[in-house]
């Protein structure tokens, strides 16, 4: 079984970027077996579809508005999560309802989606979550984890970063920009 666990959103909009703070915590403090894929998929659309292609199980954590009060954590699954991101608040989701329909039209499309979200409380410019969205990114993780767990895995917490084991590192697999988006960036 392939599981990708995939944390969307901007880091520079403070809560819209809980699922990629979210998917970060979660690599940090568990060993995940090599059937899981942690991916940071930022803002990017359609350059996520050879990385989502034929997986068996997608894991989504991103900020959602669902109408559940600030900061909560939420989940859905399968049919309901193409459902919210067509009311989307956020460019990304766009992106994301595009892949999906493009895997199931190359026939890739996952088994089972499931999205553990949260609930925004600020989405103006800046770097850090909010105090009551920080707060829930715990919750979060131990809901990704509680996905995981129901697939049949065994998930180890790993050795503290401030811990004794001096090689401790985790990295997320990053989602690119092509070239020509980059060299467009870096132009602004």
């Amino acid at each position: 079984m392939r599981v990708i666990v995939l944390g969307l959103g901007n880091i520079l909009l403070r809560d819209e970027g809980v699922g990629v703070r979210v998917v970060e915590a979660l690599a940090e403090r568990y060993i995940l077996p090599a059937e899981i894929e942690a991916v940071d998929g930022g803002t990017v659309g359609m350059d996520l579809l050879d990385t989502l292609a034929g997986c068996d199980h997608l894991l989504i954590c991103d900020a959602v508005q669902t109408g559940a009060p600030p900061a909560s954590v939420v989940r859905l699954a399968n049919a309901e999560v193409p459902a919210l991101f067509q009311t989307r608040f956020s460019p990304h989701q766009l992106g994301l309802s595009e892949v999906l329909a493009t895997l199931i039209l190359m026939e890739e499309a996952p088994a089972a989606i499931t999205l553990v979200g949260v609930v925004p409380v600020n989405m103006e410019l800046g770097a850090e979550l909010s105090p009551e969205v920080a707060a829930a990114v715990g919750l979060a993780v131990e809901a990704l984890v509680a996905e995981l767990q129901a697939m049949g895995f065994h998930l180890t917490p790993s050795v503290s970063p401030a811990g004794d084991d001096e090689n401790f590192s985790f990295s997320l697999t990053p989602c690119l920009l092509p070239a020509w988006e980059e060299e467009n960036f870096k132009a602004h």
